[in-house]
């Protein structure tokens, strides 16, 4: 079993940066693909962004693209996500999850992750 701890978020005005991190224990994670998600009040949870297991691949929805930057250090069994210029619609709990045996396609179907973390809180205010 590993356990995913997220750090980092908390209250940034709009235009604002925050870095997420996640930090994970009880496995190494360098074998697997790494993915954010995100869930805002009332709606359904949704991909951000992955990263393959070397670092090497980096996917992004539109919504994150050119904003928010997903990278890995394997050394320290921990992802970031930087993000840039919030605005208020990026307000939502972050999740960080664990993917094994990514092998191509899409990255973002939630049920391919076998570890989630508990969530951290990102509330961006206009």
């Amino acid at each position: 079993q590993a356990q995913l701890v997220e750090s980092g978020g908390g209250l940034v005005q709009a235009g604002g940066s925050l870095r997420l991190s996640c930090a994970a224990s009880g496995r190494t994670l360098s074998s697997y693909a790494m993915g954010w998600f995100r869930q805002a009040p009332g709606k359904e949870r949704e991909f951000v962004a992955a990263i393959s297991w070397s670092g090497s691949s980096t996917y992004y929805t539109n919504s994150g693209k050119g904003r928010f930057t997903i990278s890995r250090d394997n050394a320290r069994n921990t992802v970031y996500l930087q993000m840039t210029n919030l605005k208020p619609e990026d307000t939502a709990s972050y999740y960080c999850a664990a993917r094994p045996a990514y092998g191509g396609g899409y990255i973002g179907t939630q049920t391919d992750y076998a570890y989630w973390g508990q969530g951290t809180q990102v509330t961006v205010s206009s």
